[in-house]
């Protein structure tokens, strides 16, 4: 039944048009609330508008429902009376029937909406002549005047919008108030008509808030059933919320689907949806595979999380806002990059840390790989690399005795053993790294180039596709497998795409790849342009090129094929094993 004066059809119509408004279709739970309530006030079926049998029917709670202990309903109503503002104050603006939900009950009204005519009517009826008077030519009449005196003030506005939230961002920079962000996860919704996978839907946000707890740049919590809002969470803060319905494409497999959202504007800055078929979801190890995919995304430095931060920091270097949250993040943006200049940015920041937080174990396996990696430094001689590891060795054992449960420092440390050659070391120390943190990309990329170095190849793959698949930025160094895996197998025009990108990251083993792939295609012209970045390495140059490259690659069928390709391209026997 609808109101007087108002049909079904007008209601329905109306409805179809908030379902369909952007901001409201990015919330499934909210439409099919909108939904529900609407079709049951048409039908005059009021007495099923009741909290109760909208948290049964609606949001798929159990027959035990209790209203008090559990606000679902109460949250979501005003979410939607908010939504039902943001569009009426906008693109429903011209809209001649409008819904409207009142506040303290879920029965909805549906009303006329009058839209003024655009002119103004006397108290006649009659439109007022609103035909200027006429004008002498040439002359500027006051009213023009005015005008355009309007007409520059608004394009000073606009322009000082425009520009407020570059100058604003800059500011931030300058001051340093980035703040570490802050994530409130959700109990995902199950939408199923299957009771038996209540405990899968359930415990995915359990396992995702304690992975993500462990982290150390992001401030997590568990949001259960409660409050779906932003309540409690800074003004910047998300909420990450997830349904599992019957999968539209089979109706037999279930479709997980996450999104995360800006609680200032309420906009998705990310979402997932992942199939599972009723067999995976029944292995005790489905829901943690789930966490871990997501995880990989959201724990990561270079996630959608971080990506204000990030944008921030590419700008400039903060300047007296140092936090441990911007220093890790500024470490992230060293290790895409591996130059010196973002090396000496983060090692600034850590520098201007409070003693207490530049000994905290993050903070400590930072600078040390910084330390042993020394981009841009040209001291390459035996006793003053040994003297870089012995530091750096002495800070990651503070780091793990401070955090030894931290994939962050394990990566940092077998990163270390690896470049010290002592690669049984580093395969067990990258191993606890991925015990520690399975969704650590950036642990699982660096394990799968050094098995790659140490002839597991078939082994470093499966690693490489994995850390190649999260939606994120991809730093240059995770192409080296790919890179060695082309090579393998002849396909040497995407060998040399994956070599070119590797070399920006790797100024050893990246430009050889390249060579080796532009052999591979008959290109000498690339292996021109290619051969003199490697005689300008310094390590190569201090200790010749297979002298140094026997540190990191114990593969002695990968060393031979690059010993005949360089020898191929014209480097002397001699530069090959010493000094030159």
């Amino acid at each position: 039944m609808a109101e007087d004066g108002v049909t079904r059809e007008e209601v329905l119509a109306a409805l179809d048009r908030l379902s369909a408004w952007p901001d409201m279709a990015r919330s499934p739970q909210i439409v099919r609330f909108l939904d529900y309530i609407v079709r049951h006030r048409l039908d005059d079926d009021i007495q099923s508008i009741k909290a109760y049998s909208i948290a049964v029917d609606v949001f798929g709670r159990s027959a035990d429902f209790d209203p008090q202990s559990d606000p679902i309903v109460r949250v979501q109503a005003r979410r939607m009376r908010q939504l039902f503002d943001q569009y009426y104050a906008g693109p429903g603006a011209e809209d001649t029937v409008r819904i409207v939900l009142p506040v303290g009950r879920y029965v909805p009204d549906f009303i006329e909406h009058v839209v003024e005519p655009a002119g103004v009517v006397d108290e006649e009826g009659s439109e007022p002549d609103l035909t200027p008077p006429a004008s002498r030519r040439g002359h500027v009449t006051v009213s023009w005047l005015v005008l355009l005196v309007i007409a520059i003030g608004a394009a000073a506005l606009a322009y000082s919008l425009s520009t407020w939230g570059p100058r604003q961002d800059q500011q931030v920079a300058r001051n340093g108030a980035i703040q570490q962000p802050s994530i409130r996860i959700m109990e995902f919704q199950n939408l199923t008509d299957d009771p038996t996978i209540t405990a899968a839907v359930a415990g995915l946000a359990v396992d995702l808030v304690d992975r993500m707890q462990t982290l150390n740049f992001l401030n997590v919590d568990y949001g259960g059933r409660g409050e779906i809002g932003g309540q409690g969470l800074p003004k910047d803060g998300y909420t990450l919320t997830g349904i599992v319905r019957r999968d539209p494409a089979t109706q037999v497999n279930y479709q997980y689907s996450v999104l995360v959202t800006e609680v200032a504007t309420n906009n998705v800055i990310w979402n997932r949806t992942m199939v599972v078929s009723g067999s995976q979801l029944a292995d005790t190890n489905r829901i943690e595979a789930l966490s871990i995919d997501i995880t990989s995304v959201l724990g990561s430095a270079r996630g959608p999380l971080h990506a204000r931060a990030r944008h921030l920091l590419m700008q400039g270097a903060p300047t007296g806002g140092e936090s441990p949250y911007v220093c890790r993040i500024m470490f992230s943006i060293y290790r895409e990059t591996m130059t010196a200049a973002a090396a000496d940015r983060t090692q600034a920041c850590y520098a201007a840390l409070p003693e207490q937080d530049q000994n905290n174990g993050i903070a400590l396996a930072a600078v040390a790989s910084i330390i042993a990696e020394a981009p841009g430094n040209r001291d390459v001689t035996p006793a003053a690399r040994l003297g870089r590891y012995r530091e750096a060795g002495d800070m990651l054992v503070q780091a793990v005795q401070a955090l030894p449960t931290s994939s962050f420092v394990w990566e940092q440390r077998a990163r270390l053993y690896e470049a010290m050659a002592e690669h049984a070391l580093a395969e067990a120390a990258y191993g606890t790294a991925l015990q520690t943190n399975p969704a650590n990309l950036d642990a699982v990329a660096a394990h799968a180039r050094h098995l790659a170095f140490i002839g597991r190849l078939d082994q470093a793959e499966p690693l490489a596709e994995r850390s190649l698949s999260g939606p994120m930025t991809i730093p240059d160094w995770y192409y080296g497998v790919p890179a060695l895996a082309a090579l393998e197998t002849g396909d040497f025009s995407q060998a040399e795409q994956f070599a070119d990108t590797y070399a920006r990251a790797d100024r050893e083993v990246g430009p050889i790849l390249a060579i080796l792939a532009a052999q591979g295609q008959g290109d000498e012209e690339q292996v021109a342009r290619e051969l003199p970045r490697v005689l300008e390495v310094p390590s190569f140059r201090a200790g010749g090129i297979i002298t140094q490259l026997r540190r990191r690659i114990t593969d002695t069928a990968l060393l031979d094929r690059i010993r005949m390709g360089l020898a191929e391209a014209g480097v002397p026997q001699m530069s090959l094993v010493t000094a030159f």
